[in-house]
């Protein structure tokens, strides 16, 4: 067993004991239905800070579309479970292989432009998935999806969380990870070695829609009713802040950032107005003070005191 099979068995054996800590905490009481449910909402914004970090942190690209990702999952997900009963885990597949396919399609048009370009384009494309849904009646258009199973549990949430983060994780470690980081580090340079930046770019997109098509199947599964309105511009610069806030190119900042801005949220959900100015200040002085975000590129585990603990802790 190499030193990254061992560093992947210890973050496991940690992992459960977070989630045994958790489980009896909500068995004893301890833990009320408010923050239970942010719990699960803080798993499923994990999933989309991670794989939004494999598109503009690890490769990159500058995507301001994952919420429209995000909408074909949930409403794929929630049609195949209320109109056709299948069972929940065949939804969740369902709607992340559509949002990949169609994170594919989109892909390869546009992942020719960059920057600037790249992000409108996203940008649109996540309006255009919304102003869709609203217009089909077989969906319930803008009033929404109703009468939707409450599939969606800690549990799920928990270990689905962590096959996204098991599955970056190592891509990112691969070769093709490796190609991908030569593409954010110096894109011309990638292609003057032999990199085929077309693929890897779209190859990288493709798994970003994927999982971020499971998170909104989970959070369609949450609701009991689907509302397109949970989907605008704004979802998708949340998912931004979560990824900027942690650090771009850091997986361990993809989970601090995710819990940071959800729990924030939480503590104001009595003021909604002030949390968009504390959201503003709090980006600002990040950028005067930690550009880089919260972790950059460094991942926890290259950290003292578990350096030693993890012997290859610097990589993600």
């Amino acid at each position: 067993m190499n030193s990254l099979q061992k560093n992947d068995l210890k973050m496991l054996v940690f992992a459960l004991v977070i989630y045994g800590i958790i489980m009896g905490l909500t068995n004893a009481g301890m833990l009320n239905a408010f923050w239970q449910l942010n719990l699960i909402f803080a798993g499923i914004n994990i999933i989309l800070a991670a794989s939004l970090n494999l598109i503009n942190g690890y490769t990159g690209q500058f995507s301001l579309g994952h919420a429209g990702f995000m909408a074909v999952g949930a409403y794929v997900g929630v049609v195949l479970t209320t109109n056709f009963q299948m069972a929940f885990p065949v939804a969740l597949l369902a709607g992340g292989v559509t949002a990949g396919l169609l994170g594919a399609l989109i892909g390869l048009p546009t992942l020719r432009l960059r920057g600037d370009y790249l992000a409108i384009a996203t940008l649109g494309l996540g309006e255009i998935v919304r102003i869709v849904i609203i217009n089909v009646p077989y969906v319930g258009g803008a009033a929404g999806f109703k009468g939707i199973p409450h599939h969606t549990n800690f549990t799920w949430v928990f270990f689905l969380m962590l096959a996204t983060l098991f599955i970056i994780k190592n891509f990112v470690n691969s070769r093709h990870g490796r190609a991908c980081l030569a593409i954010r580090e110096n894109e011309i340079a990638a292609e003057s070695m032999g990199v085929n930046t077309t693929v890897y770019k779209v190859l990288a997109f493709t798994i970003g829609a994927f999982f971020a098509g499971v998170a909104g199947v989970l959070f369609g599964h949450n609701m009991y009713i689907l509302s397109p309105a949970s989907f605008t511009f704004m979802q998708s610069f949340n998912i931004l802040i979560m990824v900027v806030m942690g650090g771009l190119g850091s997986m361990t900042g993809s989970i601090a950032g995710a819990l940071v801005v959800t729990f924030l949220s939480a503590a104001l959900a009595s003021f909604p107005n002030a949390r968009m100015i504390i959201y503003a200040l709090a980006l600002i002085l990040l950028m005067f003070y930690r550009p880089q975000g919260l972790f950059g590129y460094v991942e926890v585990t290259a950290m003292q005191p578990l350096r030693r603990f993890f012997k290859k802790g610097g990589e993600a």
